[in-house]
C-alpha cells in the first residue's frame, strides 16, 4: 500500500562527522586534498589513454573506464560531505537524498562488475596469450563495459522506489555522511523487514558472485605463473596479482562489513569509517595500483607531463 501521503519529512539532516568546529575545518581540508588528488590521478589516467594511441587496447580501455567511474563515484558523496563540514544546517532534500542513494549504489555496483571484468582480462592475457587478441577485441571490451554500466544502473530503482513509498514522519536525522539504506529504514514510521532483507540479498548476491569470480580468475593466473620459467616474470606477475588482490580485498572487505547482514549491528561510527574506505580511499588508490606497475601507462603519463611542460614554456 502506498503510504507516501503521510510523509511529513521534506528533507534529511546528514550528521556526517559531528565534532567541534575546528575539527570540522580540519576534516574539510583533509578530504578536500584527498578529493583533488583523486580527481587529478584518475583524470591523468583518462588523458593518457585518450591521447596515447598505443593505449587504445582492452586493458587500458578498462582502466580508463575505471578511472572515469571513480571520478563519478566520489562526486556522488564527497562534494556534499565537504559542504556539510562547513554548513550549520547539513540538510539534503528528500529527492536529493534518494538520488544520492541511487547514484552512489549504482556506481558502487558498477565497480563490483568492473573489477571482475579486469580480472578476466588479466586471466586471458596471462593464461591465453595466443588467443587473447582474437577473444578480447576492442569491440567486445566496449560491449562488456556497456553491459556493466547498464546492469548496475538497473539494480536499484525498484528497491529505492519501495523505500520512497514508506512513511517518513520524523525524525529526519541520518547519522551518516551518505543516504544509506540502513539508517534510512530506521527513520521509517513503520518497520520494513521485507525491504531491508531484499536490499541485503541483492547486495550480497552482487558482492559474493563478483568476488568469487575475481578470486577464481586470479587463482588461475597464479597457477599459470608457477609454470613461467623466468624468475623475473614470476616476480612481476606475483607482484601485480598481489597489488590487485590488495585493492580487491580492501574494497570487498569493507563492502561485506557494511552490507552483508540484513540488520547491520555495527555502530554508526564504524559504518561511517568503513564506508569512507570504499567510497573515498579506493577511488584514490585503485587506478594507481592498476597503473603504476605498468610500463606503457607510465610512459603515457610521462608524455602528458612533457606536453604540459611544453605548453607552460610557450
Amino acid at each position: 500500500m502506498n503510504m507516501s501521503g503521510v510523509n511529513t519529512v521534506t528533507e534529511f539532516i546528514l550528521l556526517s562527522f559531528p565534532c567541534s568546529r575546528q575539527v570540522q575545518v580540519l576534516l574539510f581540508m583533509l578530504f578536500s586534498v584527498t578529493y583533488i588528488l583523486t580527481l587529478m590521478g584518475n583524470g591523468a589516467i583518462l588523458c593518457a589513454v585518450k591521447l596515447d594511441h598505443g593505449l587504445h587496447t582492452p586493458m587500458y580501455i578498462l582502466l580508463a573506464n575505471l578511472s572515469f567511474l571513480e571520478i563519478c563515484y566520489i562526486n556522488t558523496t564527497v562534494p556534499n560531505m565537504l559542504g556539510n563540514f562547513l554548513s550549520e544546517t547539513k540538510t539534503l532534500s528528500f529527492t536529493g537524498c534518494f538520488l544520492q542513494f541511487y547514484f552512489f549504489f549504482s556506481m558502487g555496483s558498477t565497480e563490483t562488475f568492473f573489477l571482475p571484468l579486469m580480472a578476466f582480462d588479466w586471466y586471458l592475457a596471462i593464461c591465453r596469450p595466443l588467443h587473447y587478441p582474437t577473444i578480447m577485441t576492442n569491440h567486445l571490451c566496449m560491449n562488456l563495459v556497456a553491459i556493466c554500466w547498464v546492469t548496475a544502473f538497473l539494480c536499484y530503482p525498484v528497491p529505492i522506489y519501495f523505500i520512497t513509498q514508506l512513511p517518513f514522519c520524523g525524525p529526519n536525522t541520518i547519522d551518516h555522511f551518505v543516504c544509506d539504506p540502513s539508517p534510512l529504514l530506521t527513520l521509517s514510521c513503520i518497520p520494513a523487514p521485507g525491504i531491508e532483507l531484499s536490499c541485503s540479498i541483492l547486495s550480497s548476491f552482487i558482492i559474493f558472485i563478483t568476488f568469487f569470480f575475481i578470486i577464481g580468475s586470479y587463482t588461475l593466473v597464479l597457477r599459470a605463473v608457477l609454470w613461467v620459467p623466468s624468475a623475473a616474470g614470476e616476480h612481476t606477475a606475483f607482484s601485480t596479482c598481489g597489488s590487485h588482490l590488495l585493492v580487491v580485498s580492501l574494497f570487498y572487505g569493507t563492502l561485506m562489513v557494511v552490507y552483508i547482514s540484513p540488520t547491520s549491528g555495527n555502530p554508526a561510527g564504524i559504518q561511517k569509517v568503513v564506508t569512507l574506505f570504499y567510497s573515498s580511499v579506493t577511488p584514490l588508490v585503485n587506478p594507481l595500483i592498476y597503473s603504476l606497475q605498468n610500463k606503457d601507462m607510465k610512459a603515457g603519463l610521462r608524455k602528458i607531463r612533457l606536453c604540459v611542460k611544453v605548453h607552460q614554456s610557450e
